[in-house]
């Protein structure tokens, strides 16, 4: 099994061609991105990366933006997801990350919603795969398993730092037994978070490292289940971001780390990871 590692574009404000170019030249497979919501946006998307011969992997948001709109409703969320699966597919990315409904449904509605979406990925003829992200239905591991019991067909994109944040722990006791979600991750968004925080302020520090470890065990578990499942691609995106992620000085308001400095140290620790723990390809 090969590891095809994505560049985030979350928090970048540079020239993309230049970022696209940067990409290419570090052996990355693409860029993940959110998904353009005007047609010509769409269009110069695509053209950028064929001129760079990137892959791409869409993001795409049920109803408006992160944090989903409280007075919508499944149906609502169903009806959009459907009308941006069809401007997907102009791109013809190699799969939809999917941040999906809200967290304040009952399970009812999220076993109904998720239905619906499967249903509307197989119409549209694309992979979907849907992120644990608080906010959204996904927020939790209780409730994903819950809804995994009811819809095994449901494949994942793994930010488990959301997880970690929500339970306000590493996962690590033994009666955290993630396994059925293990075994449907098809996408792993690589950034450490721990007990506070969705994002430690940088992987490589040693009061970090049983974050990390904790981390590392989960992405490697994921891709001994997708080699058992027959995958021959893993795909991975090191995304630690900005946006109240990234942790800042008080009174300065200077950032602790450079961004793209730690998505690079990511890139280069996960690719030795994964070649440690699956052997050379």
């Amino acid at each position: 099994m090969q590891l095809d590692i994505f560049r985030s574009l979350w928090g970048y404000r540079g020239n993309r061609r230049a970022a696209f170019a940067s990409a290419r030249a570090a052996g990355l497979a693409g860029i993940e991105a959110r998904l353009p919501l005007e047609v010509e946006a769409r269009i110069a998307l695509a053209q950028d990366l064929a001129d760079h011969a990137l892959d791409y992997i869409a993001i795409c948001f049920t109803d408006s933006a992160v944090l989903p709109d409280q007075h919508a409703t499944p149906a609502a969320h169903l009806l959009d997801l459907n009308r941006k699966l069809d401007w997907a597919a102009e791109l013809t990315p190699r799969f939809v990350n999917v941040l999906a409904g809200n967290d304040r449904w009952p399970l009812a509605q999220q076993v109904d919603f998720f239905g619906g979406a499967l249903e509307l990925a197989q119409r549209h003829a694309l992979i979907c795969s849907f992120e644990t992200h608080r906010a959204r239905s996904l927020y939790s591991p209780w409730v994903t398993l819950d809804l995994i019991r009811q819809l095994p067909a449901l494949r994942f994109t793994s930010d488990i730092s959301h997880w970690v944040v929500v339970c306000e722990r590493l996962l690590d006791d033994p009666a955290d037994d993630l396994t059925p979600f293990v075994e449907r991750v098809h996408h792993i968004q690589a950034r450490v978070g721990y007990d506070q925080g969705p994002q430690v302020p940088h992987p490589g520090a040693p009061e970090y490292a049983a974050a990390l470890a904790f981390h590392q065990r989960h992405w490697e578990a994921v891709w001994h289940a997708q080699q058992a499942r027959g995958y021959t691609h893993s795909t991975l995106t090191p995304e630690f971001g900005a946006d109240g992620y990234l942790h800042h000085l008080p009174f300065t308001d200077a950032p602790v780390a450079d961004l793209a400095a730690l998505n690079t140290w990511m890139v280069h620790t996960e690719r030795e990871h994964f070649h440690r723990a699956m052997g050379p390809h």
